[in-house]
Order: C-alpha cells, then structure tokens, then sequence
C-alpha cells in the first residue's frame, strides 16, 4: 500500500484529497494535518466521510510525515510548502504541492505576483508542472509537482492542439473563464458568503489574476515563442466548476473539420478529456465530481474566430483529482485508478 499524508487536509482541496484517497484501492492514509482542527475528526468537520474514514487530525510534524509516508500532498497558500518540499525530497519521497510555489518557472514572475522571495529555487529547477496531458514523460522522473491551478488546467487544455499551429497562435488570445466558489478556498470571506453570491454574477481580478503567468508560461512552451493572453475571471453562484470560452483569431480561413481532426489527434489516447461532438457545448453538470475535462468546438465564420468552451470540476481536474493522477503516475499504477466516474446530473 501506498503511505500518503496530507498537510492542509480541512481546506476544500485537502478534504476533496481525503475523500478521493479513501476509495483509492492502493493508498492508505498516514497522517492528516490541520492548522484550526486539531484533534477532531475529520468526520465530523465533513460528515460525508462517515463510514470511509477514521482519522485524528493533527499538528505538522514534519520529520514524522517524511519518515512514515511514501507521498505528501500539500494543500497549502503560497508560500507554505517550500520547506515542506525542502524535508520531502531530501528524504527521497515524492511531493505534490497543490499551491503556486513550484509553478512558475521565472522566480522573478513568482516575486511578481506573489509579491515574496522564493525560498529555494535549486528546488524550483527540480520542479515538474503536473499537467498530464504535456507532461506525463517528464512526471515519471521526477519526485516534484507542481500540481496546476484551477483556471491554467481548464484554459491550457483547451488551447493546446492548435498552440504549435502558426495560424493561431500568433493571435492574442481572448480568455473568459467562470469558477464556483471553492475557487476561492474555505476561509470565510464576505465577497463568498450565500446573500452575496446567490443571484449575482461578477468578473473580478481582470488583468492582474495570479494565474494569468501560469497559463502564458505553459501556452509559451505549447508555441514555442511568448504568448500573452488577456484573462478575465468571473464569479458563479455555484459551489464547484469552471467554464472557460476561449476565442482564437485565425491567421487564415480555417473549417471546423480541420480543427476536431487536431483535437480528436491530439487527445485520442487521453482517459480524461473528451472532444464532444458538433453541436455539442459542455455544461459544468456534466464533470460535477469527476477528473474530466469536455471541450467543445465552434467556429464564427464572419470573423474566422475559433471558440473554444473548456469545462473541469475545479476541485477535481482542476485541484485534487489532478494530484491522484499525477501521483498515479508517478507510482506506475494505471493512471486512471480510483478517478473513473461520470458526472453527476442533476
């Protein structure tokens, strides 16, 4: 069995990882951490897991998760797992960090936007971006992730067939992305309350998200040349999802059999994303609690724009279930254990 331990494991993306791990056939969970909980249960803070887990949750101690875990996720703010990561891979096991601090390559990007030092950027350089999808050769050498952001995943995906097609990606490039609420993580804010979100919907954000580095560093290497997007984020009414509806000016007139024929070759051999039929939109109901993504093609003909609608469950594809899948990866077990289900409707 595999020995996992979570550090963060009461914030959305840390209990999605204990629910998921729970029916994971070949994981056995080792120690789950809380700032706030300590010594509660997990089920009591999140009675879904009544009758799957067990489990105390206790302070950080460190050198007692590295020496009885095989694997350690952190669901941690930026700025937190560095020296996590630092203990983990020195004692030669494998670290998944489901916060920022290994995905931007460029530690002065990280100042940046983040607005803080990084602490170790010999360990950055060691530091995988865990898309699957890019990077599935390069997750198996390593024993760093850094496991993508919610929106980058959705948009990357999305974007990724045509971004070595000189008749696109020499466009800027149009982002519209829409997020549940647990976008935002589980600390109490005024602007996630329900009477602020129910019957409202917002862009926030616009020009200076976190994540618009992330995804220009990854569509940069898909083109191989610098890529600059405009990025507009928007606040749902709903708990979990993101839609993202992505417009691609193209150079010269295209059709839309060309473009399924490069997304249909791109994924074939892909378990999670699935190019939907013609006529066919993706829906957030349709990936609610799975690690897919459903992308959808159109084309408008007057203005030689392809539009692109990339949907993920933001705490699955987009957060957690990306995690189990690299970590799948990573202890050469079919990629898919423990992550195949369809979505839930209604």
């Amino acid at each position: 069995m595999i020995k996992v331990s979570i550090i963060g494991a009461t914030g959305y993306t840390g209990a999605e990882l204990v629910r998921l791990l729970t029916m994971h056939p070949q994981v056995e969970l080792v120690h789950l951490t809380s700032h706030s909980y300590v010594g509660q249960k997990i089920q009591d803070l999140f009675p879904n897991l009544y009758g799957f887990v067990d489990h105390t949750l206790v302070e950080m101690d460190l050198d007692e998760i590295v020496n009885d875990s095989d694997v350690v996720f952190a669901g941690l703010p930026h700025g937190h797992s560095v020296k996590i990561g630092e203990a983990v891979i020195q004692a030669g096991k494998i670290f998944i960090d489901l916060g920022a601090d290994f995905r931007l390559d460029d530690p002065l990007e990280y100042t940046k936007w983040y607005q803080g030092e990084h602490d170790n950027l010999a360990l950055l350089e060691s530091a995988v971006y865990g898309l699957p999808e890019l990077n599935r050769d390069q997750i198996k050498q390593t024993k760093l992730i850094a496991n993508p952001g919610c929106f980058p995943t959705s948009i990357i995906l999305g974007l990724a067939p045509i971004m070595a097609d000189e008749n696109f990606n020499a466009h800027h490039i149009m982002i519209d992305s829409k997020s549940g609420t647990t976008g935002a993580g589980r600390s109490g804010k005024v602007a996630n309350l329900f009477s602020e979100v129910t019957g409202n919907f917002k862009a926030y954000s616009i020009g200076n998200h976190r994540h618009t580095p992330e995804i220009e560093q990854e569509l940069s290497k898909l083109a191989d040349k610098e890529m600059t997007v405009t990025f507009v984020p928007h606040l749902l009414p709903v708990d979990r999802g993101i839609l993202s509806t992505i417009y691609v000016k193209a150079n010269n007139s295209t059709d839309l059999k060309t473009i399924y024929d490069k997304y249909h070759t791109y994924y074939k051999k892909e378990p999670f994303v699935t190019v939907l039929p013609e006529g066919v939109q993706p829906e957030l109901k349709n990936v609610r609690g799975t690690n897919n993504c459903q992308i959808g093609l159109t084309i408008d003909e007057r203005t030689n724009t392809v539009v692109i609608v990339s949907v993920i469950d933001n705490l699955m594809k987009g957060a957690s279930g990306q995690a189990v899948q690299n970590m799948n990866i990573l202890m050469e077990l079919e990629e898919t254990t423990g992550l195949l289900n369809p979505g839930l409707r209604p």
